[in-house]
């Protein structure tokens, strides 16, 4: 009883770490505006011993690193059991003005969407960060995995360009959401956000998962309906039958890079528009 109680405390600090980071005047669109880059944050956890890690490595590609293998890379003088360790991980909903501006475009990302995935995607990077220094100062070793040395682009034989982790796959664990069609993930605050992760050697109660289907929010899995995100990528980069991430990546390349850096003066790769004016967008459909 008191081993739950202390694990629970444990959970909300770790909870309140975020969300009070999110609050900080880091969260900001750019450098000469206060205006937040990001919502209200959710977090989840779970197990490095969750047999999902073990299905990713066996889908994307050996590669792939399961929480244990980041964690024992970056920490190799002691070795640390799966089910020791937890993946604290965090979904960012862009904000409903972002939003509201992308809705309104059909070829190119607005401002705000370029900003937040520049400077928002900086903060996220810096929030990384914050955690694993938080935890470490508390005497709990951590690592961000998307932040490690050990985080690089590899090509899977089934699924193309893929990397050592995946911060949306370990959302899914953490019952923080389910796939999408476009392969973005639909969690209870949409699909229009950014999310990230810390793998931790502290003991938090893994978060239920409310589902067992990785596609149980999506329309278009669950129902044969929908395809909005579909018809809003201008690209032609998804149908039916999935994404196709070359299409993707040569629209982001050849368009939206250079018109964000002739637009607005910032280099970044940002599209984004299947993530709005979608049923998913803010929410489960």
């Amino acid at each position: 009883m008191i081993r739950k109680e202390l694990e629970s405390t444990i959970a909300i600090w770790m909870e309140n770490t975020i969300r009070d980071f999110l609050r900080s005047a880091a969260n900001a669109l750019g450098p000469d505006t206060a205006e937040p880059a990001w919502a209200e944050p959710i977090v989840g956890f779970s197990s490095g011993a969750d047999p999902l890690y073990g299905q990713f490595k066996a889908d994307i590609g050996q590669f792939y690193l399961t929480p244990e293998e980041i964690f024992n890379s970056s920490f190799p003088k002691r070795y640390v059991a799966a089910g020791h360790l937890t993946v604290i991980s965090w979904v960012l909903p862009q904000t409903e003005a972002t939003k509201s501006d992308s809705r309104q475009e059909n070829w190119y990302p607005p401002k705000r969407w370029v900003q937040s995935r520049k400077y928002g995607e900086d903060f996220n990077e810096h929030l990384h960060d914050h955690v694993a220094e938080v935890l470490i100062r508390a005497g709990f070793p951590a690592v961000a995995p998307s932040r490690s040395p050990l985080f690089e682009m590899k090509a899977s034989k089934r699924l193309g360009m893929s990397s050592t982790w995946s911060e949306r796959h370990a959302a899914y664990v953490a019952g923080l959401g389910t796939f999408v069609l476009c392969d973005g993930l639909i969690t209870p605050v949409g699909k229009a956000m950014r999310c990230g992760s810390v793998v931790a050697r502290i003991a938090i109660p893994p978060t239920k998962r409310p589902y067992s289907d990785p596609h149980a929010y999506c329309l278009f899995f669950a129902k044969g309906a929908c395809g909005a995100c579909i018809r809003r990528c201008p690209a032609g980069a998804i149908s039916a039958q999935g994404h196709d991430k070359e299409k993707c990546k040569a629209y982001i390349l050849n368009g939206t890079l250079p018109y964000s850096n002739s637009r607005f003066g910032i280099r970044t790769h940002a599209c984004g528009l299947c993530q709005t004016k979608v049923p998913c967008e803010s929410g489960i459909p």
